[in-house]
């Protein structure tokens, strides 16, 4: 089970799965209800997520598998894969494509692979932890711009003063040059293929946050979690941080500083 067949098969269950996406994508037809957290959920989300199970199932039958829609399977395998099928059902229902199909594969609970599939614009975004391709071709992180100059990047501007202080968030607002939500995991792929500079999220669950780490790691980024630790990344519900790593420390100063 070489690192090379193991992202062949990702690039497997991203097409397979995006396909039933993509068919779903804009359809009046859309049923949509809400969980018990209140969040949407659609059919389509749930159609994706059995698809890359009955792969994963297929293909690697010891394998464990965590996902948003159907919990956990084998938890405590080997080999785990993590699987958010439409992280930002949000935009997926408005019909705007800055949603993505999480996927990433855990070795003994260390993120080795991870990818951001985005079916509509048809790209790929992979990693390893040392390497990270767009459609095949290597990507970084941006050089970082002074940050007066950085583009920030949230899923949503209203959660951040529930999870997180107010008073430093809008400190990073203020000393940085753009502030969008172009986010869910869209938002990482920008910062991974240096179209943005940061993206940050107040509150995430592994499902969310596991396969982004070996992404934005071999992008050349930092990531960790909204107090700069990298380790407690995806152990339970959290935040995070992703960014150039010379703007990072910078991000932190801002957003734990005492200043008023």
């Amino acid at each position: 089970m070489t690192p090379e067949k193991l992202k062949a098969f990702i690039h497997l269950l991203a097409e397979t799965s995006g396909r039933l996406i993509v068919d779903a994508f804009g359809q009046s037809s859309l049923k949509i209800e809400l969980k018990a957290d209140s969040t949407p959920v659609t059919q389509t989300d749930r159609a994706a997520e059995d698809c890359l199970r009955g792969l994963i199932h297929r293909h690697y039958p010891e394998h464990g598998v965590i996902g948003e829609e159907f919990g956990s399977d084998r938890p405590d395998a080997e080999y785990v894969w993590v699987l958010d099928p439409i992280d930002g059902t949000k935009s997926f229902i408005a019909g705007v494509p800055l949603f993505a199909t999480l996927i990433g594969l855990l070795h003994k609970n260390r993120p080795i692979l991870g990818a951001i599939h985005q079916p509509i614009l048809k790209q790929l975004c992979l990693g390893d932890n040392s390497r990270t391709t767009l459609n095949g071709q290597i990507v970084h992180v941006r050089p970082a711009p002074p940050i007066h100059n950085a583009a920030l990047l949230t899923t949503d501007t209203t959660a951040v003063p529930i999870h997180q202080d107010r008073a430093g968030w809008e400190r990073l607002v203020r000393s940085t040059g753009l502030l969008r939500t172009w986010g869910d995991a869209y938002g990482y792929l920008l910062v991974a293929r240096g179209y943005a500079d940061i993206m940050v999220d107040p509150i995430m669950n592994p499902w969310d946050l596991l396969p982004l780490i070996p992404v934005i790691n071999g992008a050349g980024g930092s990531i960790t979690d909204w107090q700069g630790d990298p380790h407690t990344l995806g152990t339970s519900k959290t935040s995070c941080i992703a960014a150039h790593p010379e703007l990072h420390d910078q991000i932190l100063m801002l957003l734990h500083s005492n200043e008023e």
